[in-house]
């Protein structure tokens, strides 16, 4: 069996670092919404206000903000890791960004849940950048 490229393994990190941010913002959220909300069909007309997520504290609605965030940037991710995988381009660069883009992601959950500003807008555009340059370098 061929050994996975580096960058594929901390794609399969990055994974399990969305499973901890799932986590992460349920408990909270479970504890705050009740199970009437959260196990039920989450439809308009059963909550207050209409959206069960504005019954939730500001820190697990941050978390759930970022556990979104991250699912947006694992797209990105994990096309800029198949694209250096099938290119052949795996480098020191593209393990150094791949390692900065989970480095980045990791910081990104408390600094979003506890409103580092501006530096979760820092984080979240290390990470992106990391992951261009990925993708460049599969392309070029």
């Amino acid at each position: 069996m061929t050994p996975l490229p580096i960058e594929a393994k901390i794609l399969g990190l990055a994974a399990l670092l969305q499973v901890i941010q799932i986590a992460l913002m349920a408990v909270p959220a479970n504890l705050e919404l009740g199970p009437r909300l959260t196990m039920g069909t989450r439809d308009p007309q059963d909550v207050e206000g209409g959206n069960p997520y504005l019954l939730m504290s500001r820190r697990t609605g941050r978390l759930h903000r970022a556990m979104n965030n991250h699912f947006e940037a694992l797209i990105l991710f994990t096309i800029a890791v198949a694209l250096v995988t099938w290119a052949g381009a795996s480098s020191a660069v593209t393990a150094a960004c791949a390692w900065t883009y989970l480095a980045a992601r990791v910081l990104y959950v408390p600094a979003y849940a506890f409103g580092w500003a501006p530096w979760r807008s820092y984080l979240w555009a290390l990470g992106l950048l990391a992951t261009v340059i990925m993708i460049c370098a599969a392309l070029f």
